[in-house]
C-alpha cells in the first residue's frame, strides 16, 4: 500500500476499539512489522495493549492521534504569492 499522508487510510479504521496488527499494517501505516516494533520500541508509535496471551492489539484512538501528530509534523506545501505592483 501506498500512502501519501498518515491521514490517508484512517477513514477505514473503525470509530473505536482495537485493530491488531495484520489489520494495521495492511491497511493503515505505510511501514513493516519490523519497522512498526522498531517505532513502538523508540516511543515513536503508540504501546498495544496485551488483551489476552497470545492477542496484542493497538487502541484505534492512539492509532488515529498518532496519525494526527504525523499530518500536523508534516511541512506545509509554499505558495508561491504574486507580488502584482497596483
Amino acid at each position: 500500500m501506498s500512502l501519501n499522508h498518515p491521514l490517508e487510510a484512517l477513514g477505514t479504521l473503525p470509530p473505536s476499539g482495537y485493530i491488531r496488527q495484520k489489520q494495521l499494517l495492511d491497511n493503515h501505516v505505510p511501514f513493516s512489522p519490523a519497522t512498526l516494533w522498531r517505532k513502538v520500541k523508540a516511543g515513536t508509535f503508540p504501546l498495544p495493549v496485551k488483551l489476552s496471551d497470545r492477542v496484542t492489539a493497538w487502541r484505534v484512538a492512539d492509532v488515529r492521534s498518532w496519525a494526527a501528530n504525523q499530518a500536523a509534523a508534516m511541512p506545509q506545501p509554499c505558495v508561491k504569492r504574486s507580488t502584482a505592483v497596483a
